[in-house]
């Protein structure tokens, strides 16, 4: 059977360190350029096998795939404890430029998963591209997203559950007092607190893009209440935007290497009516 992709790994130079990328290319002139906007800390890694052949399925059909590891994470330069909000986004910035470069028609998308979510909308408001958006299990919250990641990082260290909200506000003090802590393996400076704690999803106004979010649930069916007001939100602004659930496990969760074939599809599906 003839290849339908190609794959390249390599280190993108950018003002900030090396950043580790994967590119994934269609055998064919690319029909338009997708960039990953990874989930935050180890989400980052449980998930990264869905990621991988997500990006196998969208350059079957034609898509150019870019993968960035932003800096302190996976095998870029830098540690994560020196990690900045800000510098996430210019790291990305780095990545798009980088991918239209090859690819220089076509359609735009942005794809996230989790936190990856508002990293890219936060991308958008320093930006003037409109690409689409592809939102895999949007987090739209960022100071309830670092709650949740303190949350996870004390409960393993407390004896007793009733423990774990003086644990938490005092990981908070700590970091509003301009200290770093130790959360679940992970260093969290300040900075990075910070930007994900201030950082809620949103489009810039006037935004022409598509917006379709898809989260994965026991069973397939109609989206949460959440994401189901966003995209009324964002209808009655002027946005076309959709949202959907399909039946699948929480991979982005998960120890081993879980997979969502009902959601791949579902993307695919999603990119191809909007291609027409």
């Amino acid at each position: 059977m003839a290849a339908e992709f190609t794959r390249a790994v390599f280190f993108l130079e950018t003002p900030r360190g090396r950043r580790f990328c994967m590119a994934t290319f269609p055998v064919e002139p690319p029909q338009g350029t997708a960039l990953y906007f990874p989930p935050f800390a180890e989400e980052m890694n449980t998930s990264r096998r869905m990621a991988s052949l997500a990006a196998q399925a969208l350059a079957a059909r034609g898509w150019l795939v870019l993968q960035p590891d932003p800096g302190g994470c996976g095998d870029s330069e830098g540690d994560f404890g020196e990690a900045t909000w800000l510098g996430w986004i210019e790291d990305m910035n780095s990545a798009w430029h980088w991918l239209i470069a090859r690819a220089p028609g076509g359609r735009r998308l942005l794809w996230s998963l989790r936190a990856g979510s508002l990293l890219a909308a936060a991308w958008l408001q320093e930006v003037e591209e409109q690409p689409d958006l592809l939102l895999w299990q949007p987090v739209l919250d960022g100071e309830r997203h670092l709650h949740q990641f303190l949350r996870l990082g004390v409960a393993r260290l407390m004896p007793a559950k009733t423990d774990i909200p003086q644990a938490i506000a005092r990981a908070r003090k700590q970091l509003d007092d301009g200290e770093a802590v130790e959360v679940a393996g992970y260093t969290l400076a300040p900075p990075l607190a910070r930007g994900l704690a201030s950082a809620g999803f949103g489009v810039p106004a006037g935004y022409g893009g598509r917006v379709d979010m898809i989260e994965v649930g026991r069973r397939a069916g109609a989206a949460s209440p959440p994401l189901a007001a966003l995209r009324e939100t964002l209808a009655a602004s002027g946005v076309r935007a959709s949202c959907r659930k399909v039946a699948g496990p929480a991979f982005w969760q998960a120890q081993g290497l879980e997979e969502a074939p009902a959601l791949l599809e579902q993307s695919l599906a999603v990119l191809d009516e909007t291609m027409s």
